[in-house]
């Protein structure tokens, strides 16, 4: 490796789409306990989207590149590293920095590319994975359990709803048109709400006589919360990983001590090493096996060039996208 620079995206002043250029950087030395990878496919995510806006920046001591996910080779191993050799294929949880050539990742946040697989589709799972796992493994073990997805095809909508589905769980979840209602009910979902038609809280009274569901899964954040609550069934979960919708909203907290519901939120991003290393290690047990059994496809639906990272943003924030968005290096 004699070169020691690389490409990657940069971000010298916030903005729209346009705010990503293209420059060369110092190629990323991993640390005792990293891998450092050459990426060949890096994921679009909506956190990204936030960061080049300047309102999602990373967290302290994290690359300023964007890209929370990516799938490449092992190209260098930190002293310490003992679980990956050089020339293994991976896909990796990051903190930042998958807009590029090379990333140094922690030994903790790479997975093994599943059976399969290939390449592309390895780099739309991990951030997906690795939320709705750490947000929801703990609520779903009854297989009579009942959720609704915001945003079914979305990166995460599409990942959620095979999760579900395969752990028996009957899915509920929200589009905005016909043609994207199609693609969640193959991917699973019992019941698609066009939220353009009907409001989702009235269907999902309709669709479960009144009782509501026991989770929903929700990126919208402010202007859905109250509807959420009452879409949900007594002792029921609301889970908030996202604030398109806003982040400011008011509660009526005797809907929630009327139902006793339970309303939790959290990010990834800024989890410290050790807790990713720990939702990594349950991806790869507990979701790894029905990726590999066929049971969860990762969908990608375009492939951009790292050069046009603009376009792959536009496309994001216009929603038109169903499953994942991907820059190819």
């Amino acid at each position: 490796m004699a070169s020691r620079s690389m490409r990657a995206v940069d971000i010298p002043v916030p903005g729209g789409p346009d705010a990503l250029v293209l420059v060369e950087r110092p190629r990323p030395v991993p640390l005792a306990h990293e891998v450092l990878l050459r990426v060949e496919y890096a994921g679009v995510n909506r956190a990204d989207a936030g960061q080049r806006a300047g309102r999602y920046p990373p967290p302290a001591g994290a690359s300023p590149v964007p890209g929370l996910e990516c799938s490449g080779h092992v190209v260098e191993v930190g002293e310490s590293v003992a679980g990956w050799r050089i020339g293994e294929r991976a896909c990796a949880l990051l903190t930042g920095g998958g807009y590029a050539e090379y990333v140094a990742v922690p030994e903790g946040q790479l997975l093994p590319i599943p059976h399969g697989v290939d390449m592309a589709g390895a780099a739309a799972l991990p951030e997906a994975a690795c939320t709705v796992y750490s947000n929801l493994h703990d609520l779903v073990p009854p297989a009579s359990a009942s959720a609704l997805v915001h945003g079914g095809s979305s990166g995460i909508g599409t990942f959620a709803i095979q999760w579900l589905s395969a752990l028996g769980v009957a899915v509920h979840c929200t589009v905005g048109s016909a043609a994207k209602a199609d693609y969640c009910r193959g991917l699973g979902a019992a019941h698609v709400i066009n939220y353009r038609d009907e409001s989702f809280e009235h269907a999902v009274a309709r669709e479960t006589g009144g009782r509501g569901l026991d989770i929903v899964l929700d990126i919208v954040g402010g202007r859905y919360l109250a509807a959420n609550l009452r879409a949900l069934a007594a002792e029921g979960h609301l889970v908030i990983i996202g604030t398109q919708g806003g982040s400011v909203a008011e509660v009526d907290l005797k809907e929630l001590l009327r139902k006793r519901l339970t309303v939790r939120a959290s990010t990834l991003r800024a989890r410290s090493d050790d807790a990713k290393t720990a939702i990594v290690e349950g991806v790869r047990r507990d979701v790894w096996p029905l990726v590999e059994a066929g049971r969860i496809r990762p969908h990608v639906d375009q492939v951009f060039s790292l050069a046009d990272a603009a376009s792959a943003h536009r496309l994001l924030e216009s929603s038109e996208h169903m499953g994942k968005l991907l820059l190819a290096l």
